[in-house]
């Protein structure tokens, strides 16, 4: 039979198939070969009652290490400008892992009861992303958020404690997830996801809530190269092409059209100086790989 496996925990593979759900293993070969089944996986399994063992794991469109999910169809990036505020450097470190991964990203900007976050709202949504703004207090924004995770595989991350588990609370009724309180002295929430689990949000849908930041794979930054990192800025596209330089790397070249469209106000300033610090970081890690 095939399945999405939905959860993995101390070696066991929960797989979801015709509305059921199997406890299953997975083939002594998958620790010979090093591929280890991730939450997220279209696999292939010999059901045995409610178990089964995992035979096959078919070719994944992309996947993360932190957290551990695979085929994601878009990432939720949950974000607000209250206690804890969000850095937008943490977005963009992200919106250009989901580039390279083939992944959509959504950027949820959540507690706007307390603040509106119209300077976040305006960026992303100016750089043409997807961007949605709820409150999980009082359910703001939740229909659309909805809409946008509708027939899709989607993972929720951010920082701890900017609402991530109370917005899926909201969205899936009954899971109860754990809510962890805000520090006055730190700012920031306690990471209350210890595993990534798929919740089905309808038929056609499934979300996942994971680990905050201090797990999430930003060390896949070091896979990109420097030459690469100006295709994963989307807004960028439109003008790269009127550079005078083919090779331009969009920072001081003469006649670069993209450095003109950020003084003309076309390409956000923000996102632009995250660009400036990535390339900077991406080349930084080039010349430590080859000393």
């Amino acid at each position: 039979m095939d399945g999405v496996i939905i959860k993995a925990l101390s070696g066991f593979y929960y797989v979801s198939s015709g509305g059921n759900t199997y406890e299953c293993r997975a083939r002594g070969k998958f620790r010979i070969d090093g591929t280890s089944p991730l939450v997220g996986d279209k696999v292939s399994f010999v059901p045995e009652r409610s178990k089964g063992v995992i035979e096959k794991v078919y070719e994944r469109k992309n996947f993360f290490i932190r957290p551990a999910v695979a085929n994601l169809d878009a990432l939720v990036f949950v974000a607000a400008n209250t206690t804890p505020v969000t850095d937008p450097f943490l977005i963009d470190r992200v919106s250009v892992i989901c580039k390279a991964c083939s992944c959509e990203l959504i950027v949820c900007i959540n507690k706007t009861d307390i603040d509106p976050g119209d300077e976040l709202f305006n960026t992303y949504s100016h750089s043409g992303f997807t961007v949605v703004r709820t409150s999980a207090s009082d359910g703001t924004g939740l229909l659309e958020l909805k809409d946008a995770l509708h027939g899709k595989l989607c993972a929720f991350t951010g920082n701890s404690g900017v609402g991530k588990s109370s917005l899926l609370n909201m969205l899936c009724p009954g899971l109860s997830i754990p809510v962890a309180e805000i520090s006055e002295k730190l700012g920031r929430g306690k990471h209350t996801t210890r595993h990534v689990e798929l919740f089905p949000l309808d038929e056609v849908s499934f979300i996942a809530d994971t680990p905050g930041f201090a797990s999430f794979d930003i060390e896949m930054m070091q896979h990109i190269e420097k030459d690469d990192l100006k295709h994963l800025f989307g807004e960028f596209t439109r003008y790269e092409r009127h550079c005078r330089f083919n090779d331009c790397a969009h920072l001081k070249e003469p006649g670069c059209a993209v450095t003109a469209a950020v003084a003309n106000g076309d390409i956000c300033i923000g996102r632009y100086r995250s660009y400036e610090r990535l390339y900077e970081l991406v080349s930084q890690d080039e010349t430590r790989k080859y000393k």
